[in-house]
């Protein structure tokens, strides 16, 4: 770096900070898929009076003080000085943004990575959440929103719970209006979502793990999602599941051309029997999911669910489903996929 530096005759990056004029651009430019291309815009240097600094001289106030969490932290001390369950009412506005992270650093500083106990600290919330209502809260913190709530709730959610709801005394049908933003879950890696109403677009993009249920969900869910289970109780838009390469999704009455279908396999898991894992597992989220948010879709397709089962399908990736039918017929075979036989063997089995 010092030798650069040098060359260009400075003495320090300070020095170097500003200097767009000393720039080289003629290979960048000169390629033909740039062959036209103005940078000048670009790289010209602001209007400022001679002795103006061109590096930073001030510290920007981001005004952390006054955080929303700061209103957490003294309510939940006995949980993050001797781990004991809290439970704790507010009430929430939209200019309140990323409630809850402050307090999942203050825990996971103490308790590390593992957390708490699921819902050891447990914060009720009635309002308008601002953007990134929930993110990266660790497992141990359970936020339930009465309201709405903006875009990237849950964003990195690593094993806290986070329910959204609308108000008690709403009249609406949950079900046909909106609950949150847009990409919601997003970078999530565990832990759960329960979100009675429907979201907007890029729901649970690059999902490692989370579990989640929504009752409708706009273009592109699922979008490069990895892991995790995601349940989707209404309609979705175009393009669900584009670059998804694992996790699952149970969806009711998918339409097959909202799908993309280079990367998921719909229509060919379908459930169709009760008692089987993957229907007793999504009956499961739908209790814990009426339980939690009152939602009466839910209630409602849990009342005649040996019907409404016939209704979801199964959607996997093409490449992870395949991975798993492999493991299936190793195991069913007597071979470990896990242990030290050969992938020759269980490819003898595979193909046999």
């Amino acid at each position: 770096m010092r030798e650069y530096l040098a060359a260009l005759g400075f003495k320090s990056l300070d020095e170097a900070i500003g200097h767009s004029e000393l720039i080289d651009v003629n290979r960048a430019i000169s390629h033909w898929k740039a062959d036209g291309l103005d940078l000048a815009p670009i790289l010209a240097a602001p209007s400022l009076p001679a002795d103006s600094p061109k590096r930073r001289v001030t510290i920007q106030n981001h005004e952390l003080d006054h955080h929303f969490d700061f209103k957490l932290l003294p309510l939940v001390q006995p949980a993050l000085e001797d781990a004991r369950n809290v439970k704790a009412e507010l009430g929430i506005t939209n200019v309140d943004q990323a409630v809850g992270t402050l307090l999942g650093n203050e825990l996971t500083k103490r308790f590390g990575a593992a957390g708490l106990p699921e819902g050891t600290i447990d914060i009720h919330l009635r309002g308008a959440a601002g953007q990134s209502f929930g993110a990266f809260i660790p497992q141990g913190i359970k936020l339930t929103l009465e309201g709405d709530a903006n875009d990237y709730v849950g964003k990195g959610i690593s094993g806290g719970t986070i329910v959204v709801r609308p108000d008690r005394a709403s009249v609406y049908p949950a079900e046909q209006n909106i609950i949150a933003g847009n990409v919601i879950g997003y970078g999530a890696t565990s832990g759960k979502l329960l979100l009675r109403g429907i979201v907007g677009e890029r729901f649970l993009v690059r999902n490692s793990g989370v579990t989640a249920v929504v009752e409708g969900v706009g273009d592109h869910a699922l979008e490069y999602m990895t892991g995790g289970v995601a349940v989707i109780l209404g309609k979705t838009g175009r393009n669900l599941g584009a670059g998804m390469s694992g996790g699952v999704a149970f969806v009711y009455k998918l339409r097959a051309d909202r799908i993309n279908a280079e990367a998921l396999a719909a229509g060919e898991l379908h459930l169709r029997e009760l008692g089987t894992p993957e229907a007793d597992h999504l009956k499961a989220l739908l209790e814990e999911h009426a339980s939690e948010t009152g939602s009466l879709l839910a209630e409602r397709l849990l009342a005649d669910w040996s019907n409404a089962l016939h209704d979801f399908t199964q959607v996997l990736p093409r490449d992870y489903a395949n991975v798993l039918e492999i493991r299936a017929k190793a195991t069913a075979s007597g071979i470990d996929p896990d242990g030290e036989e050969t992938w020759s063997k269980i490819l003898e089995v595979t193909n046999g």
